[in-house]
């Protein structure tokens, strides 16, 4: 790999850092609102990166999947939480609230990334500046939809269990144990047996790239 190769790619694994950060502390702020301060009370609720970063999900994971993949995903140390002490709702919704705040959260670091690219584009930069708030837009929109994918433990689960009770209920709680297992099968088993099973770039290529295609403007 060439130096300037080295050098984006340590560029989009520092962008892949807050971006995921923030989506988790988000998850602890949504809670502690609700009235859950277990996320506050473990220290959980700061910008500090030491706080947050998993040695393995948050650099090891998305370092090696752009090498392999030319793309990544990645976690930081989830952040606890304990819905039966969100007393201004129900439990259910209660994770439904917190499980969607990270996505949200994304989408809107993405809407802001693309509009400050919309803004730098009126000026003369050079090329790397667009690059990186460009991609910010595009990893923010990556860590949205895919964690709103409904397989536990990614926050679409959240969503699909607010709508479900008693043993379907359970029986779907207890996927989240093969939930990571799950995900990287469709991610990497499925294509690498056909290319045509690609399921998680079908996902992307028809909600990701349209969304930052007219965010930043093709």
């Amino acid at each position: 790999m060439s130096q300037p190769d080295l050098l984006y790619a340590a560029l989009r694994l520092l962008l892949i850092i807050p971006a995921i950060i923030l989506h988790e502390v988000s998850h602890g702020y949504v809670a502690y609102l609700l009235g859950d301060p277990t996320a506050k009370r473990a220290g959980r609720l700061t910008l500090n990166p030491m706080a947050h970063v998993d040695l393995y999900g948050t650099i090891i994971l998305p370092a090696m999947m752009f090498l392999v993949a030319g793309f990544a995903i990645g976690y930081a140390k989830p952040v606890p939480i304990n819905p039966q002490l969100m007393r201004k709702t129900s439990m259910q919704t209660g994770l439904l609230l917190t499980g969607i705040a990270g996505p949200v959260t994304n989408l809107l670091l993405a809407v802001a990334s693309a509009g400050v690219f919309r803004v730098l584009t009126l000026f003369d930069l050079p090329g790397i500046v667009y690059y990186m708030v460009s991609f910010f837009t595009l990893i923010n929109l990556v860590l949205a939809f895919f964690n709103l994918i409904p397989i536990p433990p990614l926050d679409g689960s959240r969503v699909v269990q607010r709508f479900l009770k008693g043993e379907t209920l359970r029986q779907y709680h207890s996927l989240e144990r093969y939930g990571i297992i799950i995900v990287l099968a469709v991610a990497f088993l499925l294509p690498s047996v056909n290319p045509s099973w690609d399921v998680l770039g079908w996902y992307l290529e028809h909600t990701v790239y349209p969304i930052s295609h007219f965010l930043l403007g093709g």
